[in-house]
């Protein structure tokens, strides 16, 4: 890959709060903003508008929300039509260390064909429920992927290469809602794309916006993991075999 370019993909619903200084922090890093509103209310619908008016932001519009994983895809898409080679997948509410984008920049930037994602760390403001959550997911990513290779599979602050991100978006959907960020890291796993892991502080402020919905979401979850059980056994034969492929003949140390 001779040309590497990178924006931010950032999806919003009702954060008109927060996203202007995520907006702000990321611009200050000459790293170009693509903001999907995903059919906000009035109050962050300006908010958004003004951004773009003031060069801060591309913006695309959704016409009704269709949730954080459909809104992505929508940015994935549009950042690939537009030229960009890389796409940052960053939460509007504050909740990802913006400090550590440079870290992630330079580790895709050294290896332009993997994903690079974020393993969080917890502080104690992380809602126990979401923690057990978490835990429940990783156990079954590792089922579904037959590796321990993915260490967190809900932390959406990422890396995506476009190139065989948007070619698997062609292909299927791995999610409209909170399941998106799992399963289209199992698939793009499945697919042989190379992952990077950086460790990253997540934080959750006591005023901040969620719509992570208990009991919908969690049944999303759990359907996502249902199907991709089922999608691992139709593959798990070829699975295996790459992974003793892999142990049989790794790949020549530098």
């Amino acid at each position: 890959m001779n040309v590497y370019r990178l924006c931010a993909v950032i999806p919003v619903y009702n954060h008109a709060a927060t996203v202007r200084a995520v907006v702000r922090r990321i611009s200050q890093l000459d790293i170009p903003c693509l903001v999907v509103d995903d059919g906000s209310g009035p109050a962050c619908a300006a908010e958004l508008e003004a951004l773009a008016a003031e060069g801060l932001a591309t913006l695309r519009r959704r016409p009704r929300n269709g949730g954080k994983g459909q809104a992505v895809q929508d940015g994935l898409r549009a950042a690939a039509q537009l030229g960009y080679t890389h796409a940052l997948q960053v939460d509007a509410d504050g909740q990802h260390a913006l400090e550590d984008i440079p870290a992630f920049v330079q580790a895709s930037q050294q290896a332009p064909t993997a994903l690079v994602a974020g393993a969080p760390r917890y502080g104690a403001d992380a809602p126990r429920g979401r923690r057990y959550g978490r835990w429940l997911t990783r156990v079954w990513v590792w089922i579904n992927t037959l590796s321990l290779d993915i260490p967190d599979a809900m932390c959406g602050f990422r890396i995506y290469p476009l190139a065989p991100t948007v070619a698997l978006l062609s292909r299927c959907n791995p999610g409209t809602r909170m399941d998106f960020d799992i399963a289209v890291l199992v698939r793009l796993h499945w697919r042989g794309v190379p992952m990077t892991w950086l460790s990253t502080s997540v934080s959750y402020p006591a005023d901040g916006v969620s719509h992570f919905r208990g009991l919908h979401d969690n049944a999303l979850i759990s359907r996502a993991h249902a199907r991709l059980f089922a999608g691992m056994l139709i593959r798990a034969p070829w699975l295996l075999a790459r992974r003793f492929a892999a142990r049989a003949f790794p790949p020549p140390s530098r």
